[in-house]
């Protein structure tokens, strides 16, 4: 192996400041998960009707594996070598994004972060912050009000939209590669945006929005893939290179700038968009399953102050 590139692949950066909040948020999620599975455990088991709303279907393995595989994306993204390869090929930067966008943050928040994160809390915190969100996002607060208009769909998916085609930008992508705190700040702007479109998609709490149907959710879903698929198509057929940053570093292994381009731009096309398709599958086959075929619930019910709890647990 070319030792430049053993040397890369050996490189960890072993952030703090990443480390500390992944196993912040990793540990207050498993206590929480914990605690609520221990409260849920003596409840009676309802039938398949009355399973949908019910604390049981709440607390499931498959959100905590869901919720620690995405944390792990988010350390792979910024921790293990493929940072470091991200600023020497393009299609790593590529990947890194993908895990940060489309990986990551549908796994965490189909986990429903929320009530096990406020239940990982010890008592005292948990209840003061309850109580402080729950006047926050209560009905008629102005906070919720605002909360709620600024995070539309259609506004999450123009600030969605904004992010994925500003940071493409030639200028805005080499300065990211030039300046750490710029690709900083590249990576948190696609996470962020990537956390509120799921948000959408998985309905997790907290409830402030109106139900959205599961053809409403897939119509929300396609809608994303053409913007996605223009930017890599655009990528992968380009005759020259976009970004100068790649033609000034050594290159590693016999990929030429251009080639590199074109790997990476198929990674947006195709895998990229294959993160929406996949999720639009399993709407739809839960769709026909009738899993999610209930009406949307009356205002009095996701708008109330209990939105934030799991179903029938009590502080």
């Amino acid at each position: 192996m070319d030792p430049v590139l053993k040397a890369i692949l050996s490189s960890w950066d072993w952030r703090v400041d990443v480390i500390i909040i992944l196993a912040v948020s990793g540990s207050l999620y498993m206590m929480g998960w914990g605690r609520l599975r221990k409260r849920t455990a003596s409840l009676p088991q309802l039938s398949h009707r009355q399973n949908r709303r019910s604390p049981n279907r709440l607390v499931v393995s498959w959100r905590l594996a869901a919720y620690l595989s995405g944390l792990f994306f988010i350390a792979l993204a910024l921790l293990s070598p493929i940072d470091v390869l991200g600023g020497q090929l393009f299609y790593f930067h590529m990947i890194q994004h993908l895990l940060l966008i489309m990986i990551a943050p549908p796994l965490l928040m189909v986990a429903n972060p929320m009530p096990f994160l406020l239940w990982g809390l010890p008592t005292r915190w948990r209840r003061r912050l309850g109580s402080g969100l729950g006047r926050l996002l209560h009905r008629k607060s102005t906070f919720r009000r605002r909360l709620r208009a600024a995070t539309t769909p259609g506004i999450v998916w123009m600030v969605w939209a904004v992010a994925l085609i500003g940071w493409h930008d030639p200028n805005a992508y080499n300065a990211a590669l030039s300046m750490e705190w710029v690709h900083d700040l590249e990576h948190l702007s696609f996470f962020l945006t990537g956390m509120l479109f799921w948000w959408h998609v998985t309905g997790a709490g907290p409830r402030i929005h109106k139900h959205i149907s599961p053809i409403g959710r897939i119509a929300f879903l396609l809608s994303a893939i053409p913007l996605n698929m223009m930017i890599g198509v655009a990528l992968a057929f380009a005759g020259e290179p976009i970004y100068t940053y790649y033609t000034a570093v050594p290159r590693i292994g016999s990929l030429s700038v251009i080639d590199d381009q074109r790997v990476g731009g198929f990674i947006m096309w195709v895998p990229g968009s294959m993160m929406y398709i996949i999720a639009v599958l399993i709407l739809a086959s839960q769709l026909l399953q009738g899993e999610e075929s209930k009406p949307a619930l009356p205002e009095s019910e996701w708008a109330g102050d209990e939105a934030l709890k799991a179903p029938g647990i009590r502080k």
